[in-house]
C-alpha cells in the first residue's frame, strides 16, 4: 500500500477541495448534469459533516497535491442489536489514487472509529456494475446476502 497520504476528518477549509470529489461519486452514479443532486443537498451533507451533533461524519484522504478520496459514514440504531450500527454510505478516491490502497485506508479508517464507537459492524452497499470496486470489498469484508430494494415517495 502506498503511504504517501493521510486519512484524516474533514474541517470547514476543505469544502474547496471535498466538492469534486463528491461531484465525481455523485457523476459515478448518475447524478451530474440534469440528474445532479440540489446544491441545497450538498450544503446540508456538508453541514452536518461539521456538526458534533450530527451521526454523520466524513473522512478524507489526503496526499502531497490534495484530496485523493473520501469516506462519509453514519452511525443508527437496529433493530437486531443493541449498539449502533455504522453504514459507510459514501467511498469514492480520484481515478490518479485507484490502486494505491486509498479506498482500502478510508473503509480501515470507518471501521477503526465504528470500533472506537463500541459500534459491532460496518456495512455498506455498492452497485452491482461495480466490479472493479467489489474485488477490494470481497478481500475486506463478506457479502450479507441481501438485495435492496427501494421506493421513492
Amino acid at each position: 500500500m502506498d503511504t504517501s497520504f493521510r486519512i484524516r476528518p474533514v474541517s470547514e477549509p476543505d469544502f474547496a477541495a471535498w466538492k469534486p470529489l463528491w461531484d465525481g461519486y455523485n457523476a459515478f452514479y448518475g447524478r451530474s448534469g440534469p440528474t445532479a443532486l440540489p446544491a441545497e443537498i450538498t450544503a446540508t451533507t456538508w453541514s452536518r459533516f461539521l456538526d458534533p451533533a450530527e451521526p454523520v461524519h466524513a473522512l478524507v484522504a489526503e496526499g502531497a497535491h490534495g484530496l485523493l478520496g473520501l469516506a462519509h459514514f453514519l452511525y443508527h440504531c437496529s433493530t437486531t442489536q443493541i449498539r449502533m450500527s455504522c453504514y459507510l454510505q459514501d467511498l469514492f478516491t480520484v481515478e490518479a489514487a485507484r490502486g494505491r490502497g486509498v479506498a482500502r485506508a478510508l473503509i480501515e479508517a470507518v471501521c477503526e472509529r465504528a470500533a472506537a464507537a463500541d459500534s459491532p459492524r460496518v456495512y455498506w452497499q455498492t452497485h452491482e456494475t461495480n466490479t472493479t470496486a467489489m474485488k477490494l470489498y470481497d478481500k475486506v469484508a463478506e457479502k450479507s446476502g441481501f438485495v435492496v430494494y427501494r421506493k421513492l415517495l
